[in-house]
Protein backbone atom coordinates (compact mmCIF):
# COMPACT_ATOMS: atom_id res chain seq x y z
CA UNK A 1 0.00 0.00 0.00
CA UNK A 2 1.45 3.52 -1.16
CA UNK A 3 1.65 5.83 1.75
CA UNK A 4 0.97 9.30 1.31
CA UNK A 5 -0.32 9.99 5.15
CA UNK A 6 3.19 9.72 6.32
CA UNK A 7 3.75 9.65 10.34
CA UNK A 8 6.97 9.53 12.16
CA UNK A 9 7.99 5.89 13.12
CA UNK A 10 5.90 3.77 10.76
CA UNK A 11 7.48 0.69 9.24
CA UNK A 12 7.94 0.98 5.31
CA UNK A 13 9.83 -0.50 2.46
CA UNK A 14 11.86 1.58 0.19
CA UNK A 15 13.98 -0.05 -2.59
CA UNK A 16 12.72 -3.70 -1.06
CA UNK A 17 14.03 -3.05 2.22
CA UNK A 18 12.22 -2.52 5.81
CA UNK A 19 12.90 1.18 7.07
CA UNK A 20 11.42 3.27 9.63
CA UNK A 21 10.22 6.35 9.15
CA UNK A 22 12.87 8.80 10.97
CA UNK A 23 11.48 12.78 10.22
CA UNK A 24 9.09 14.61 8.03
CA UNK A 25 10.59 17.45 6.14
CA UNK A 26 7.48 19.42 4.25
CA UNK A 27 9.02 22.03 2.48
CA UNK A 28 11.47 19.58 0.87
CA UNK A 29 10.39 17.32 -2.28
CA UNK A 30 12.06 14.41 -1.24
CA UNK A 31 10.52 15.14 2.39
CA UNK A 32 10.47 11.71 3.93
CA UNK A 33 13.40 11.07 6.04
CA UNK A 34 14.32 7.12 6.68
CA UNK A 35 16.89 5.34 8.52
CA UNK A 36 17.16 1.42 7.06
CA UNK A 37 16.67 -0.79 10.18
CA UNK A 38 19.41 -3.49 9.13
CA UNK A 39 22.58 -0.88 9.29
CA UNK A 40 20.75 2.47 10.34
CA UNK A 41 21.64 4.08 7.07
CA UNK A 42 19.56 7.28 6.20
CA UNK A 43 17.54 8.16 3.19
CA UNK A 44 15.28 11.33 2.17
CA UNK A 45 12.79 9.84 -0.35
CA UNK A 46 8.99 10.85 -1.73
CA UNK A 47 5.70 9.40 -0.27
CA UNK A 48 4.91 8.19 -3.50
CA UNK A 49 8.34 5.98 -3.45
CA UNK A 50 7.10 4.06 -0.37
CA UNK A 51 4.95 1.59 0.77
CA UNK A 52 3.53 1.03 4.47
CA UNK A 53 3.51 -1.97 6.53
CA UNK A 54 2.05 -2.96 9.86
CA UNK A 55 4.22 -5.09 12.39
CA UNK A 56 3.01 -7.73 13.56
CA UNK A 57 3.59 -10.69 16.82
CA UNK A 58 6.36 -12.72 15.69
CA UNK A 59 8.05 -10.54 12.93
CA UNK A 60 11.88 -10.61 12.58
CA UNK A 61 13.79 -8.37 11.40
CA UNK A 62 17.50 -6.88 11.63
CA UNK A 63 17.99 -4.16 13.41
CA UNK A 64 21.37 -2.50 13.75
CA UNK A 65 23.09 -5.64 12.44
CA UNK A 66 21.59 -7.52 14.85
CA UNK A 67 18.43 -9.99 14.23
CA UNK A 68 15.16 -9.58 16.49
CA UNK A 69 11.75 -10.68 16.77
CA UNK A 70 8.89 -8.99 17.68
CA UNK A 71 6.84 -10.68 20.68
CA UNK A 72 3.99 -9.16 22.45
CA UNK A 73 3.40 -11.40 25.03
CA UNK A 74 6.72 -10.79 26.60
CA UNK A 75 7.12 -8.88 29.81
CA UNK A 76 10.52 -6.37 29.21
CA UNK A 77 13.16 -7.18 31.40
CA UNK A 78 16.26 -4.68 31.84
CA UNK A 79 19.23 -4.44 29.19
CA UNK A 80 16.16 -5.32 26.26
CA UNK A 81 15.20 -3.40 23.51
CA UNK A 82 11.51 -2.66 22.78
CA UNK A 83 9.12 -1.55 20.22
CA UNK A 84 7.06 1.12 21.21
CA UNK A 85 3.43 -0.28 19.50
CA UNK A 86 0.37 1.81 21.53
CA UNK A 87 2.14 4.89 22.33
CA UNK A 88 0.07 7.23 25.40
CA UNK A 89 2.96 9.70 26.84
CA UNK A 90 2.76 11.58 29.76
CA UNK A 91 3.20 15.23 29.32
CA UNK A 92 7.30 14.61 30.42
CA UNK A 93 7.75 11.52 28.20
CA UNK A 94 8.43 12.01 24.20
CA UNK A 95 8.40 8.11 23.01
CA UNK A 96 6.21 7.88 19.93
CA UNK A 97 5.29 5.25 17.72
CA UNK A 98 7.61 2.49 16.79
CA UNK A 99 10.51 4.14 18.88
CA UNK A 100 13.09 1.66 19.63
CA UNK A 101 14.37 2.00 23.61
CA UNK A 102 16.40 0.16 25.78
CA UNK A 103 14.43 -0.66 29.33
CA UNK A 104 16.78 0.97 32.21
CA UNK A 105 14.53 -0.09 34.93
CA UNK A 106 11.26 -2.30 35.69
CA UNK A 107 8.36 -0.51 37.40
CA UNK A 108 5.09 -2.12 39.08
CA UNK A 109 3.06 0.04 35.86
CA UNK A 110 5.88 -0.40 32.87
CA UNK A 111 9.37 0.33 32.34
CA UNK A 112 11.73 3.38 32.22
CA UNK A 113 13.70 3.64 28.81
CA UNK A 114 17.26 4.94 28.74
CA UNK A 115 15.91 8.20 27.16
CA UNK A 116 13.53 8.46 30.66
CA UNK A 117 10.58 7.45 29.33
CA UNK A 118 7.88 6.05 31.36
CA UNK A 119 6.62 3.24 28.69
CA UNK A 120 3.65 1.04 30.45
CA UNK A 121 3.60 -2.61 29.89
CA UNK A 122 0.60 -2.02 27.11
CA UNK A 123 2.20 0.01 24.87
CA UNK A 124 5.39 -1.55 23.83
CA UNK A 125 6.28 -5.12 21.95
CA UNK A 126 10.12 -6.71 23.38
CA UNK A 127 12.55 -7.20 20.32
CA UNK A 128 13.96 -10.89 21.59
CA UNK A 129 17.24 -11.00 19.79
CA UNK A 130 17.05 -14.31 17.42
CA UNK A 131 14.58 -15.72 15.02
CA UNK A 132 11.53 -17.00 17.50
CA UNK A 133 10.17 -20.66 16.52
CA UNK A 134 7.17 -19.22 14.02
CA UNK A 135 8.32 -15.77 13.35
CA UNK A 136 8.31 -14.53 9.60
CA UNK A 137 11.33 -12.75 8.64
CA UNK A 138 10.31 -8.90 7.25
CA UNK A 139 13.39 -7.88 6.14
CA UNK A 140 12.64 -7.78 2.08
CA UNK A 141 9.30 -6.87 0.55
CA UNK A 142 9.53 -9.01 -2.31
CA UNK A 143 11.78 -12.47 -2.57
CA UNK A 144 11.77 -12.80 -6.37
CA UNK A 145 10.29 -16.89 -5.54
CA UNK A 146 13.17 -17.25 -3.22
CA UNK A 147 12.54 -18.44 0.93
CA UNK A 148 13.90 -15.78 3.13
CA UNK A 149 16.77 -17.83 3.97
CA UNK A 150 18.02 -17.91 0.65
CA UNK A 151 17.13 -14.29 -0.67
CA UNK A 152 19.01 -13.29 2.66
CA UNK A 153 21.97 -15.49 2.16
CA UNK A 154 22.38 -14.03 -1.19
CA UNK A 155 22.01 -10.26 0.04
CA UNK A 156 24.46 -10.71 2.46
CA UNK A 157 26.91 -10.39 0.35
CA UNK A 158 25.64 -6.67 -0.38
CA UNK A 159 25.56 -5.30 2.87
CA UNK A 160 29.13 -7.41 4.63
CA UNK A 161 30.64 -3.48 3.93
CA UNK A 162 27.65 -1.25 4.25
CA UNK A 163 28.63 -0.69 7.96
CA UNK A 164 27.40 2.92 10.07
CA UNK A 165 29.72 5.64 9.55
CA UNK A 166 29.18 7.40 13.52
CA UNK A 167 28.16 10.91 13.21
CA UNK A 168 29.12 14.09 16.23
CA UNK A 169 26.50 13.36 18.89
CA UNK A 170 25.75 10.04 18.43
CA UNK A 171 25.16 8.29 21.41
CA UNK A 172 26.49 4.54 22.13
CA UNK A 173 26.35 2.40 25.00
CA UNK A 174 29.63 0.27 26.11
CA UNK A 175 28.69 -3.06 26.39
CA UNK A 176 31.56 -4.96 27.84
CA UNK A 177 31.79 -2.47 30.50
CA UNK A 178 30.70 -3.91 33.78
CA UNK A 179 28.65 -1.44 34.77
CA UNK A 180 26.25 0.15 31.83
CA UNK A 181 28.22 3.10 30.26
CA UNK A 182 27.01 5.31 27.56
CA UNK A 183 29.19 7.87 25.47
CA UNK A 184 29.10 10.48 23.11
CA UNK A 185 30.77 10.95 19.36
CA UNK A 186 32.60 13.83 19.66
CA UNK A 187 34.63 13.95 16.81
CA UNK A 188 35.55 11.54 14.02
CA UNK A 189 38.87 11.54 12.38
CA UNK A 190 39.24 8.99 9.66
CA UNK A 191 38.68 5.70 11.35
CA UNK A 192 39.15 6.66 14.44
CA UNK A 193 36.20 8.02 16.53
CA UNK A 194 36.63 10.08 20.05
CA UNK A 195 34.13 9.46 22.38
CA UNK A 196 33.21 11.45 25.76
CA UNK A 197 35.49 10.26 28.86
CA UNK A 198 38.77 10.31 26.50
CA UNK A 199 37.66 6.96 24.75
CA UNK A 200 39.15 6.28 21.13
CA UNK A 201 38.08 3.65 19.02
CA UNK A 202 38.40 2.05 15.10
CA UNK A 203 34.47 2.59 13.87
CA UNK A 204 34.94 -1.19 13.39
CA UNK A 205 34.85 -0.97 16.89
CA UNK A 206 31.77 0.75 17.13
CA UNK A 207 30.07 -1.23 14.56
CA UNK A 208 30.75 -4.34 16.37
CA UNK A 209 27.46 -5.11 18.49
CA UNK A 210 29.45 -7.22 21.34
CA UNK A 211 30.90 -4.29 21.94
CA UNK A 212 28.67 -1.28 21.69
CA UNK A 213 25.05 -0.47 20.73
CA UNK A 214 24.19 2.68 18.76
CA UNK A 215 21.25 4.50 20.86
CA UNK A 216 20.62 7.67 19.21
CA UNK A 217 22.24 10.64 17.93
CA UNK A 218 21.64 13.69 20.57
CA UNK A 219 21.18 16.50 17.97
CA UNK A 220 18.47 14.84 15.84
CA UNK A 221 16.40 13.93 19.08
CA UNK A 222 15.88 17.46 19.75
Amino acid sequence: MKLFNVRKGQFVYYNNQLHKVYAIKPFFRRSVHLIRLRDYKQQLVRARDIDFYQPKHLDSFICFHKRYTLDKNKRANIGDYILVTNPKPDSIDSHYLHAIEMVASIESYGIISNKSNGIKHHEYWVMVPELLEGATKIDWQQLDGETPEEYEEAQDDKFSIDTYTPKIGDVFQMNHHHEKYQTMVLSVDGEKVYLGGGIEVNIDQLNDTSQWTYLFNTFENK
